[in-house]
């Protein structure tokens, strides 16, 4: 599977330096590939946002790195640990924490992380002495008592956390840590894990919900069809479509071509429509103002119910990097 001791070397000694190495990582399953020529490099004490549709090849990317699945094609290394050739010893140092809660609610929170810890080759005392630790950094102290079943989604969600941080992973891997959380639970989720970075965890981050991709991601690769459609920062990737957006609903979509030919001559860039909700939305190119809009608007008899002026958010570039191709007439050049 590999081509050659030489390349194996170079990525153990990457490897060595950083928290996440991959180079050509694909994986197929019959004719179909699930993901095609990944490279990654992922810095200790860093976090790594992977963004995707559903089946856009995330998944089969964190199994294959949480040594869950072998690739067809290139290689990686997770903590300096081959992912094929050091599987065991990569499932050592990692810790995964799956999109649904895995802790067990007929047990209390201690005993569920004092399971782990044992499970984790701690002695009963120490295992006790870890959970207790993470209870407590994880403000799940007064409850640690208390049956898992009693506890909030929250309160669920940063249990199974603890959990898959009893072994002190080197890379913690989160699969939409922060899904079915309210708001003030979400930032305090957060702050837990910017938290974990500081003391120099890597994180790989899996997430539907691209705020939080832009407040705790260093870098973002994007997928699509199972290849990389984008990789930088999430301030590279705003650049890619400008730094801020004119927003305009109109009162019909029967003048959405007319509008976004308007919108091209004023402003220049590329103005996508979304018919349901007759919104379009364009990154000029040239400057704008947007009293110049509403004339042109008014002047051409195009009536729009509201117009703004707002920052490029990571919804506009995944949006705009995964849009399905043969819906090119809601996006006007």
């Amino acid at each position: 599977m590999y081509d050659s001791s030489v390349q194996h070397t170079e990525l153990s000694e990457r490897g060595a330096a950083d928290g996440v190495v991959a180079r050509g990582l694909g994986k197929r399953y019959g004719h179909l590939w699930a993901l095609r020529d990944l490279d990654l490099t992922v810095a200790r004490g860093s976090v790594l946002g992977l963004l995707g549709h559903n089946g856009a090849g995330k998944t089969t990317a964190i199994r294959i790195l949480t040594t869950l699945s072998s690739p067809t094609t290139g290689r990686a290394s997770v903590a300096g640990l081959d992912v094929v050739e050091q599987a065991a010893a990569v499932r050592g140092r990692i810790g995964v924490a799956a999109q649904q809660a895995t802790v067990d609610g007929l047990l209390t929170g201690r005993h569920n992380l004092a399971m782990v810890g044992r499970l984790h080759g701690l002695s009963r005392a120490a295992a006790r002495v870890r959970a207790d630790e993470l209870l407590a950094q994880l403000d799940l102290g007064e409850a640690a008592g208390q049956l898992v079943k009693t506890y909030s989604g929250g309160m669920r969600r940063r249990l199974d956390l603890a959990a898959s941080l009893v072994g002190r992973p080197s890379v913690l891997f989160l699969d939409e840590p922060s899904t079915g959380l309210d708001p003030r639970s979400r930032g305090e989720l957060w702050d837990i894990l910017r938290g974990l970075v500081r003391e120099g965890t890597t994180i790989i981050l899996t997430t539907q919900y691209l705020e939080e991709a832009d407040r705790l991601a260093d870098d973002i690769v994007v997928l699509d069809h199972g290849r990389v459609a984008a990789q930088g920062t999430p301030a590279e990737l705003k650049a890619l479509i400008g730094s801020d957006r004119i927003d305009i609903r109109l009162a019909s979509a029967n003048d959405a071509e007319r509008a976004a030919e308007l919108l091209n001559l004023l402003g220049g860039g590329t103005t996508s429509f979304d018919p349901e909700t007759r919104l379009m939305s364009m990154s000029p190119t040239e400057p704008v103002r947007l009293i110049d809009v509403v004339r042109a608007l008014d002047a051409c008899g195009i009536d729009a119910v509201d117009l703004h002026r707002r920052e490029t958010t990571l919804d506009d570039v995944f949006l705009m990097l995964t849009a399905p191709k043969n819906k090119s007439k809601d996006v006007f050049a």
